[in-house]
């Protein structure tokens, strides 16, 4: 796997491309919002965060990763929001990426930005994964066409359980697609068991964006001014 380091305005992010990647060929996209652990970290410590560590030893693992990287030790990704934001829509923008075929996922504050930034722009998104987050539960109308597949740890003391069990019934209450899964003896940690999992990156590509064909062309306008 190659990786590649790029600077988006005042963002840092990580991109690794799959094993026999050919540029300009379209591939899934995934995006991992990290927590609050990774504030202010590097590229090469990020080469080895959970995020890529565990996927990397997936034979045929076929997503472009792209991992932003939270500029202050002392930040939170609700600090650059709007430049995240901007961030994805540049990311979408390139030929790597397959519009349709878009997704996020992150633990923890990430967890807490991976549901925030699907509703803000939940057109962008096939589907998502939130691990040990919660969100706006009285905004979770604009995750209708977004399936969802959060994590949470049943003994975690950081982030309650019930924040995620919110945003899932209230996705499901206003007529979404969202399903949680528990791990009874986990804490705070509920990401090494999700980021693990093969299963949850088939379940990712089994999810496409509808929407995919009306954004191209916005994608296409934006190059020059997200490039």
């Amino acid at each position: 796997m190659r990786f590649e380091e790029c600077t988006f305005k005042t963002i840092n992010y990580l991109v690794r491309y799959p094993d026999g990647y050919e540029p300009g060929k379209r591939c899934p996209v995934l995006i991992c919002i990290h927590g609050a652990g990774g504030r202010g970290g590097t590229y090469e410590q990020f080469k080895t965060h959970p995020e890529m560590s565990h996927s990397a030893k997936m034979e045929g693992f076929p997503f472009v990763t792209v991992a932003p990287i939270c500029p202050k030790a002392d930040g939170t990704w609700f600090d650059y929001f709007e430049t995240l934001k901007d961030l994805i829509r540049h990311v979408v923008a390139q030929d790597y990426a397959d519009p349709s075929r878009v997704y996020a996922m992150g633990a923890s504050m990430g967890g807490y930005t991976t549901w925030e930034i699907a509703m803000s722009m939940p057109e962008y998104f096939a589907a998502i994964v939130p691990v040990c987050g919660g969100g706006m539960y009285w905004n979770a109308g604009r995750l209708k066409n977004v399936p969802v597949w959060a994590f949470h740890g049943k003994l975690d003391p950081t982030v309650l359980v019930e924040e995620s069990e919110k945003m899932v019934n209230a996705v499901n209450k206003r007529g979404g697609c969202a399903k949680l899964t528990v791990y009874p003896e986990n804490k705070h940690d509920a990401w090494n068991d999700t980021y693990s999992n093969p299963a949850v990156y088939e379940w990712m590509l089994s999810h496409r964006n509808e929407n995919a064909k009306v954004l191209e062309n916005e994608y296409s306008d934006n190059i020059k001014e997200f490039g």
